[in-house]
């Protein structure tokens, strides 16, 4: 069994070049794949190895400047969910595309699991998924409120033409961990609303320690990495990727007549011409050498 952690936090780091070299030799050391993101704002990722890696992994992200209480969610998988080990450098580690926004400064308030059901059923309270259209489209909140961005940074301006459906309301949101929350809500603070909640540890946590029955979950939620999706008690869910959008899509879905296997599903199936049909079907081909080859092949999925 894989061991995957699911991590971010916030701190200043004021040389995140300085602290990519030694986190990258590290995790090529211990066996981990996965994705980190390091900015000046902290780090972000989700990786994937054995126990004893992952351990150390974590240690030493702990040891970094202000992350002593770093706090991460774990699951397991049968298959490495990672093809490659990607350690980048970047300007957010979730991006929002908004300077002014500082998570450090202030945030909404937590919500635990055990409490969120009540929250949410309050009838002064608008629930707002902030995750991208993708994600919501498997899985969502009962009553909760689908903005319909392609990406985090679309969610600003989707506040701006919206915020006078929220007048009176109390804001609770909502993501896959954690982090876009911390964003969100210190934007949202800064836009004047009073009060705001999030979901501490996101629907991953949720999922984690709320059962079944009680739940006002629906559906699967998203995940970034081969499982693809997650139900109550992160149980690997039923979705398939398709390799040319990288959308989820169900195993029935693979036999309607969109569906070519690395070339379309019904979601994207309009969304490219033949030419690049056939870029796929081409990177398909190789892919299929590959195996033939053996070199095993992993789902890659967004990473926003």
């Amino acid at each position: 069994m894989y061991t995957i952690a699911a991590l971010y936090h916030f701190t200043r780091f004021d040389d995140p070049a300085a602290i990519r070299g030694p986190l990258y030799d590290l995790c090529l050391e211990q066996g981990i794949s996965g994705s980190l993101l390091l900015a000046h704002e902290g780090i972000n990722g989700t990786i994937a190895g054995p126990r004893a890696g992952i351990d150390a992994v974590l240690a030493h992200i702990r040891a970094l400047p202000g992350c002593a209480d770093l706090e991460w969610k774990e699951s397991s998988s049968a298959d490495q969910p990672f093809r490659r080990l990607k350690v980048r450098l970047k300007r957010e580690i979730v991006t929002m595309g908004q300077p002014d926004v500082d998570p450090k400064a202030r945030v909404g308030h937590y919500v635990d699991p055990a409490d969120w059901n009540d929250l949410i059923r309050s009838p002064d309270v608008a629930v707002i998924d902030t995750r991208n259209d993708y994600e919501v489209a498997i899985g969502t909140f009962e009553g909760a409120i689908d903005p319909e961005t392609d990406s985090f940074r679309d969610f600003p301006a989707w506040w701006e033409a919206n915020k006078d459906r929220f007048h009176n309301k109390r804001i609770a949101m909502f993501c896959t961990g954690g982090i876009r929350c911390e964003k969100s809500t210190n934007y949202l603070l800064g836009q004047g609303v009073d009060e705001v909640y999030h979901l501490k540890g996101g629907i991953l946590k949720y999922l984690e320690e709320v059962p079944a029955d009680d739940s006002t979950w629906q559906g699967e939620c998203f995940v970034f990495d081969g499982r693809v999706s997650v139900g109550h008690g992160l149980k690997e869910g039923p979705h398939e990727l398709c390799f040319a959008c990288r959308r989820p899509i169900l195993p029935e879905d693979m036999n309607r007549p969109e569906y070519e296997h690395g070339v379309s599903c019904h979601q994207c199936f309009e969304e490219t011409d033949e030419e690049a049909k056939g870029r796929f079907r081409e990177r398909q081909k190789q892919m299929a050498l590959a195996e033939a080859r053996g070199e095993k092949h992993i789902k890659v999925v967004h990473e926003d």
